[in-house]
């Protein structure tokens, strides 16, 4: 703490965001650690999903032969424009893999616009309650965003397995891409490991370092707000609204690059080498 105040300093500010709600009592920060539980991520996640559900099952619900209202418009808009998406990269049955496209698309964005909240609004509420951490943007945790790929790679597998067949799937782990020599299998399948796991950490990376960095900023620009002088409460204001503009274009592009590898790696299980 400053000397002499009950302030903290910028660094302790900073490390106290970062650190999340968990069963270690708030110790365990950005790091992967199965014994331990992120209650926040866990939290923000499903009540993002429970509101993804709800506005799905709302505008299913309003949808009539008639003129559809802007939001029922909306949801059928980025519906088609999946399917679109899904269509255009899948060779095969879209029956589960389109509604899987929504799915991601939406909930990782529901889940990134948590980001455009104040960062000390739902940490100061949550002290209220005797909660002393509390990160609520679960994108922005790299164990949410690993989970999420990991989810991705299992669909992958299955897909390959359903179009390939179990022995099509093994075979091909053995033969591509080298060829089915039988001296080239073992390289084979350590280059098809090592793809299958660069997939997934890369795709679970990417969206959690843009999220956390994006988080990061608006923390250092609410540090600007408690310099207590009118220049910085000017710069919080105008920095802050800027940011958040241009973050709105961030949270949309993550999304929709999850979405999309999401449907790439998923087309390229249909695909036979």
């Amino acid at each position: 703490m400053a000397a002499g105040s009950n302030l903290p300093t910028a660094s302790e500010y900073i490390v106290h965001h970062l650190t999340h709600l968990n069963s270690s009592g708030g110790a365990q920060k950005n790091i992967i650690d199965f014994s331990i539980v992120n209650w926040d991520t866990v939290f923000y996640s499903v009540l993002m999903a429970v509101i993804t559900g709800f506005l799905m099952y709302r505008a299913a619900r309003l949808i009539t032969s008639g003129v559809p209202n802007r939001f029922v418009g909306a949801i059928e808009s980025l519906v088609e424009f999946v399917h679109e998406q899904a269509r255009s990269i899948v060779k095969g049955d879209l029956t589960y893999i389109a509604p899987l496209g929504l799915c991601t698309f939406v909930w990782i964005f529901m889940m990134n616009a948590l980001d455009l909240i104040p960062v000390d609004l739902f940490p100061r509420i949550g002290e209220l309650f005797g909660f002393h951490y509390m990160r609520i943007v679960p994108t922005a945790d790299l164990n949410g965003t690993l989970s999420l790929s990991i989810v991705v790679l299992v669909a992958s597998i299955y897909y390959g397995i359903k179009i390939k067949g179990g022995g099509g799937f093994v075979h091909e782990l053995f033969s591509a891409p080298f060829g089915a020599k039988w001296f080239l299998a073992p390289f084979n399948l350590l280059l098809q490991l090592i793809e299958y796991a660069a997939k997934t950490v890369s795709l679970g990376m990417r969206l959690f370092g843009n999220m956390f960095a994006g988080e990061l900023v608006f923390m250092l620009i609410a540090l600007l707000g408690g310099t207590a002088l009118w220049w910085g409460y000017g710069l919080h204001f105008l920095t802050g609204l800027g940011w958040a503009i241009f973050h709105i274009l961030i949270i949309t592009l993550q999304a929709f690059i999850f979405m999309m590898l999401t449907l790439v790696y998923i087309g390229q299980a249909h695909e036979h080498h």
